[in-house]
C-alpha cells in the first residue's frame, strides 16, 4: 500500500503538467494494461499476492466427461473484455466488471454469502478469491508506462 502512496505522490506533479486529453489517454493505457495483468492472474487462478484461489468445494465432473462436454475453469467468461472493462478518465484509470458480472465478481472477491443460482437455489458462503488488485510487478509496470509516456 505504501508503494501506491509513493507512486501517487511522485506522480501528482507529473500529471499536472499534462493536458486533459493526454491524461485520459495515459489513464486508458494504464487501465488496459492493468486489465491484461488481472486477466492473466485470473487465468492462472491466483490472487494478486500470488496465492492460489481456493478450489471449488465439490469437484464436478472431470474436465472431459460426456462426449462434447468440457468443464470450464473458474471465471473463464468473467475475465473476458466483454465483462471486465477498462476505462480511462481525467483523474483515474478504472478496471471493473460490467452488469450482473459485477455482482458475481463482488461476491467472490469479498467471500460473501449468495444464492447458488438465480432461481432461488440454496445459499452458499463463497471463499474469498481476490479477482482485482495490485501486485508489486504491477506498480513497476505502471511506473514504466508513465516514464515512457513522459519521455515522449
Amino acid at each position: 500500500m505504501e508503494d501506491l502512496q509513493a507512486l501517487a505522490t511522485w506522480l501528482a506533479p507529473q500529471l499536472a503538467a499534462l493536458t486533459p486529453q493526454e491524461r485520459r489517454g495515459l489513464a486508458r493505457q494504464v487501465a488496459q494494461d492493468m486489465r491484461r495483468a488481472n486477466q492473466a492472474r485470473i487465468k492462472a487462478q491466483a490472487d494478486p499476492d500470488g496465492a492460489a484461489f481456493v478450489p471449488r468445494k465439490i469437484p464436478r465432473a472431470p474436465i472431459r466427461g460426456k462426449a462434447g462436454r468440457i468443464r470450464r475453469a473458474m471465471f473463464e467468461k468473467l475475465r473476458t473484455a466483454r465483462f471486465m472493462k477498462a476505462k480511462g478518465e481525467d483523474a483515474a484509470a478504472v478496471v471493473d466488471f460490467a452488469g450482473s458480472a459485477g455482482r458475481l465478481a463482488h461476491v467472490h472477491h469479498f467471500g460473501l454469502r449468495d444464492r447458488v443460482n438465480r432461481s432461488g437455489g440454496p445459499e452458499y458462503s463463497y471463499p474469498s478469491r481476490r479477482l482485482l488488485g495490485f501486485a508489486p510487478e504491477d506498480i513497476e509496470r505502471v511506473t514504466d508506462l508513465l516514464l515512457d509516456h513522459l519521455a515522449r
